[in-house]
């Protein structure tokens, strides 16, 4: 366990440069004081590691020292081979750059850890985008990713769905994500903005402007997104339903239900005759209508009652055509 920190403590001074005790702390999740002795062992080891006092101050490697790749266990070889995403990589331009990655990567394992990764290459792979879904044209993704490597402003002429539809921001982007197989950027629209989600592939012209800009201190881009999906989540769903929903109905519904309604129909409590009643939430009683209607008589809606006359009556309008 100490040897495997004293590696992770060598390779975050490796790639990030100077770091407080307090800081390397926080990241092996260990005591300062802990991490006091762990860099005299790196220094009795050999390791030219050497720490400043001050405001500046901290631990540090000695200019130019680089520690080899080494010491991969085999879940770390999979888990490496398995983070690799070649076609979002090719998209922002990062294709040939990743395959020499993977190449020098490849090189420097053993021989039993290199077969490995290959199997695990060959036999498993990530497809990002959903079902049924067309691919989304990002023709402007590559200029996106650039102005974030170089933290330049952009300048861009935008489509959203309210009016009016197309219009002109100045965007300081902070970082590039990819949701089910559409790409979208973080930005702050003006300087100082509140970050904002664009999707990228409704930029429809794009200009980078020769304006450096600094995102928020501690800015995160993953909590961020997190922080940013769970809004959406709560102001997505604004109602309930409870329901009856069969056997068969669970499986279907599992297809095409956003993951919300489904952990609904998880909580809900089995009856005798195998249904599971439940408590789902709805976005509004449009959608809630059509996406219910697909169960067939594989669910029975119990409230709210208007979204019950409402599906009794499409059944019984059905009902005419076909009699």
């Amino acid at each position: 366990m100490r040897a495997s920190r004293l590696v992770s403590l060598l390779l975050l001074l490796q790639n990030r440069g100077r770091m407080t005790a307090a800081e390397l702390a926080e990241e092996l999740e260990v005591s300062v004081r802990t991490v006091y002795r762990d860099v005299e062992a790196l220094g009795a080891a050999g390791v030219p590691v050497y720490g400043e006092s001050g405001h500046d101050g901290g631990y540090a490697l000695l200019d130019g020292y680089r520690t080899r790749l080494t010491g991969l266990t085999a879940p770390e070889a999979e888990a490496l081979s398995l983070a690799g995403l070649p076609g979002p990589a090719a998209e922002l331009g990062l294709g040939s750059v990743l395959a020499a990655a993977e190449l020098k990567l490849e090189a420097a394992l053993p021989a039993e850890l290199r077969d490995q990764s290959r199997r695990i290459r060959e036999r498993f792979l990530l497809d990002a985008p959903g079902w049924y879904r067309e691919a989304d044209e990002a023709p402007h993704l590559s200029a996106v990713a650039a102005a974030v490597w170089q933290r330049r402003s952009l300048r861009v002429r935008y489509r959203r769905w309210q009016a009016p539809q197309v219009v002109e921001r100045r965007l300081e982007p902070y970082g590039v994500v990819l949701k089910a197989g559409r790409w979208y950027t973080v930005a702050a629209a003006g300087t100082g903005g509140e970050p904002r989600t664009y999707r990228i592939g409704q930029i429809l012209s794009l200009e980078q402007l020769d304006e450096e800009f600094t995102p928020p201190a501690g800015f995160d881009l993953a909590r961020h997104w997190q922080e940013h999906t769970a809004r959406l989540q709560e102001r997505l769903w604004r109602g309930k339903a409870e329901i009856r929903i069969s056997p068969v109905g669970i499986t279907r519904l599992a297809d095409f239900a956003a993951q919300a309604v489904i952990d609904g129909v998880r909580r809900g409590i089995r009856e005798p005759d195998g249904w599971c009643r439940a408590v789902i939430p709805i976005e509004d009683l449009d959608h809630a209508e059509s996406q219910l209607l697909r169960l067939g008589a594989e669910v029975e809606v119990l409230t709210p009652p208007v979204l019950r006359s409402r599906i009794d009556a499409t059944i019984r309008s059905m009902a005419m055509l076909y009699c």
